[in-house]
């Protein structure tokens, strides 16, 4: 799965254990730009170096895969966790905060008199 937006947030390395460690990105999603979503991905293991990469306010692609588990209490209650787990992420506009170029255009030609014909006088 994956989803284009603006990064909203880069948490920092969460070393969990030893042997695990974490790191979690939000991103502004606007499907429907008046009302935008905050969604909250997660980076493990050597996945957390892809989040080097970005800051707020780049325009990203992020490639992630839809984790869920069960995790039952003391009292026999099971509740139920999504993740969302980035593998892959692109910086496609890195801060979006640069002016758009202007396109360059040839200067303009002086058509008022070609060489020659300067008292042509057209019938029309």
């Amino acid at each position: 799965m994956d989803i284009k937006g603006k990064v909203h947030e880069v948490g920092e390395v969460i070393t969990v254990s030893e042997k695990f460690k974490k790191r979690e990105l939000v991103v502004e999603y606007a499907e429907n730009p008046s009302y935008p979503e905050y969604v909250k991905f997660e980076a493990v293991q050597d996945k957390v170096n892809l989040l080097d990469a970005v800051k707020v306010g780049d325009q990203v692609e992020v490639f992630f895969n839809l984790r869920g588990r069960p995790w039952t209490d003391k009292m026999g209650k099971t509740q139920y966790f999504n993740t969302l787990s980035v593998w892959r992420l692109n910086v496609l506009d890195a801060g979006a905060t640069a002016a758009p170029s202007m396109p360059e255009y040839a200067a303009p030609a002086d058509i008022s008199a070609a060489p020659g014909e300067e008292d042509n006088d057209l019938p029309f």
